[in-house]
């Protein structure tokens, strides 16, 4: 079963995040004063502030990040107009999210991706995995899916024919090494590769964690023709607000692709255009 109560007590709190920010006065909805973006730490806003300290100025942009250590507080805060944008998330995460909440955020322009990995500790190849052993999965709706077709798509599962981003392990038709999953926040999956065989990182999480996916993944998801690119993303109608126009602008500038290039030279973080 999913970690529901864990699902449960992070959405509650950051309902209470975004209420206080509210009662606060903040609203970042309209197109005045800085564009307030909510990101992951890593990569999100370390991008965001390369631009911010290097392009926005001469672009007239008046930019603040503020950094969520986690993923379930970005949306809520853009939906409530306490930030004006995030950079943290995939479409299909994106879509799974709005279907949920009824809520109406959109991608604005796509920037990056990060390839998900298989890790281990206690192995050297994912076919060195035993009989029974434990790997731990992300809990969320669309990563568990994701992470369980990063291990169809290398042989360690077969999955149900059609299957989409909604997939659990009781979707596994086949599992020849009679896999355990553990289901975590996306967040503690690289703190449990001490308790576990092996662990599905995120990209943002295993960088956090001096992970080095080109390196260190034993299985890592594949760029190409790869849907799950992370992008900036506005509360609907706010996509032609100046700032975020600007802001969309130089994400996707020359100078941010070689940034990426530059700085995550371990193959974490791929540009996407």
């Amino acid at each position: 079963m999913r970690n529901t109560a864990k699902i449960t007590t992070a959405v509650l709190a950051a309902g209470a995040l975004t209420l206080g920010l509210s009662a606060c006065g903040a609203d970042n909805s309209g197109s005045d004063g800085p564009l307030i973006v909510a990101a992951s730490p890593v990569p999100h806003a370390e991008i965001l502030n390369y631009v911010k300290d290097n392009l926005a100025k001469k672009e007239g942009l008046d930019l603040e990040v503020k950094e969520f250590t986690d993923y379930t507080s970005q949306n809520p805060a853009t939906q409530d107009g306490s930030v004006g944008a995030n950079y943290f998330q995939n479409k299909p995460y994106l879509d799974d999210y709005n279907k949920k909440n009824g809520t109406d955020i959109v991608p604005v322009v796509t920037v990056h991706l990060e390839p998900l990995g298989l890790y281990s500790h206690k192995v050297k190849k994912a076919d060195d995995l035993k009989s029974g052993a434990t790997v731990a999965v992300p809990n969320d709706t669309v990563n568990e899916a994701r992470a369980l077709k990063l291990l169809a798509a290398h042989g360690l599962i077969t999955l149900k024919a059609g299957v989409g981003n909604e997939a659990t392990p009781s979707d596994i038709t086949k599992n020849p090494k009679n896999l355990k999953f553990k289901e975590l926040e996306a967040a503690q999956t690289p703190r449990s590769l001490d308790d576990v065989d092996a662990a599905v990182v995120n990209g943002n999480y295993a960088i956090e964690s001096d992970l080095k996916p080109s390196k260190d993944a034993l299985v890592l998801e594949s760029p190409k023709n790869n849907p799950y690119g992370n992008f900036l993303a506005v509360k609907k109608g706010q996509e032609d607000d100046p700032r975020v126009k600007k802001l969309a602008k130089l994400l996707t500038s020359p100078e941010v692709k070689k940034f990426i290039q530059d700085k995550y030279t371990d193959g974490s973080v791929l540009a996407s255009f």
